[in-house]
């Protein structure tokens, strides 16, 4: 309860197992989160009602089939390498990012039960995890669109395109039922070398405004992106934080856009800055 932010009052808990919830988005009303359950090899999607704050509520969950080796899958992967690393609402649909096990879409009109539209996956052949599916509620050329951030962390095998690290791609879901990746964003001098982890792509903001899609980029700070053209997105400013002292290099981690236009970025050596587009 922050109705007096000077003191905060912790009013519920939620017990989850294992590593608990990665990340979460929020509508008012319900929240989409990823989280371990009993039974399941790494965090899959489920809905709370969070209607009466106090007693949350399941209303829903859905993962990739061979997560429930409870009910007698098997996954075909190695450790926890397919899971749901968070959903993002549009209307009756989620947009979910699932680690190295790619992105999927799902129909959630029946939220009690939801159902899988689309799924898209490149690693392999790349190597890299993704992190957030981001859609772009406005069309742009009378077509559908969108975003999907890779993450620049641990490969999935460290032979897959180590001179390409994680980029932000463009989508074209027009037909939500075969996403077609047409384009991709990537700083041009991390192209064609290996770079140290954590330096590339990691977060975009999560709701899109106009043309412009400020992102997190690890050690090179804030870009924002020009997605005017989808099919060729370009850089329209950057701003870098100081290096702290004690530490060799930034690492911006997440970005915000608030009513106003002001840009929150969170850096894991730096803080919080808070920035203006002029």
């Amino acid at each position: 309860d922050v109705s007096r932010p000077g003191k905060p009052r912790d009013i519920c808990h939620w017990q989850c197992a294992g590593m608990g919830v990665h990340r979460f988005t929020f509508d008012g009303r319900y929240a989409y989160i990823s989280t371990e359950q009993e039974g399941y090899i790494g965090t899959i999607v489920m809905i709370l009602d969070l209607k009466d704050p106090t007693r949350p509520e399941e209303v829903g969950r859905w993962w990739m089939e061979g997560q429930w080796t409870a009910g007698g899958e098997t996954p075909g992967w190695k450790a926890k390498n397919h899971r749901c690393h968070h959903p993002i609402r549009r209307g009756d649909r989620l947009y979910v990012s699932y680690w190295y096990g790619g992105g999927v879409i799902l129909d959630i009109s029946d939220m009690a039960r939801p159902k899988l539209i689309a799924h898209l996956d490149w690693s392999p052949p790349f190597g890299w995890p993704t992190h957030s599916l981001v859609p772009i509620d406005v069309p742009i050329a009378g077509h559908r669109w969108m975003l999907v951030a890779d993450e620049h962390v641990q490969p999935l095998d460290a032979k897959l395109s180590p001179e390409l690290p994680a980029a932000l791609w463009m989508v074209n879901i027009t037909d939500e039922t075969r996403p077609i990746p047409v384009s991709c964003f990537q700083l041009p001098e991390l192209v064609g070398i290996e770079t140290p982890l954590m330096t590339a792509c990691h977060q975009p903001v999560e709701t899109i405004i106009g043309n412009e899609v400020p992102a997190a980029w690890f050690a090179n700070g804030l870009r924002v992106i020009d997605i005017a053209n989808p099919l060729s997105m370009k850089q329209a400013a950057w701003w870098m934080p100081d290096v702290p002292a004690g530490a060799q290099r930034v690492c911006s981690n997440d970005v915000y856009v608030d009513h106003r236009g002001l840009i929150y970025l969170i850096d894991r050596n730096r803080g919080l800055s808070i920035l203006e587009r002029v």
